[in-house]
């Protein structure tokens, strides 16, 4: 039998949060909360603030993505189908989805994204990569 307190002696039970956002783009920011290069294992977890007005930009992952919408709220276009998401509400994109996300409103969108270690996105020309606020 494992010892649970021999488990434990590897993992970093608190990660700090960045003072500031880890990557930036023209309309939006995202800060790496919980990746394998900051210490989990199996799930990477980040922030994003997207500002309003920025077009979504339509890709897909290749495993489940989930997004918590913080503040602001979203229009999401999954699959074809448009919806909105308000503060408290969770998308979950399933993979292989074709979706996108943008701010709805004048407000900027703040979103908590949620995806298993090693999933990566898919842009539209089929280029392949793992987002670098992941990594």
């Amino acid at each position: 039998m494992v010892n649970r307190v021999d488990q434990l002696e590897d993992a970093v039970p608190v990660i700090p949060t960045p003072t500031a956002p880890t990557h930036q783009l023209p309309h939006a920011a995202f800060t790496a909360l919980a990746t394998p290069a900051r210490g989990s294992r199996e799930t990477s977890v980040w922030r994003a603030v997207i500002a309003p007005g920025t077009p979504g930009v339509p890709h897909q992952v290749t495993r489940e993505e989930i997004f918590i919408v913080l503040g602001g709220a979203a229009r999401v276009v999954l699959a074809d189908v448009a919806s909105t998401a308000a503060v408290g509400d969770a998308i979950v994109v399933p993979p292989e989805t074709r979706f996108q996300i943008e701010a709805a409103g004048a407000a900027p969108l703040e979103l908590m994204c949620c995806m298993p270690v090693g999933g990566q996105a898919r842009t539209a020309d089929g280029q392949v990569f793992t987002p670098p606020w992941a990594q």
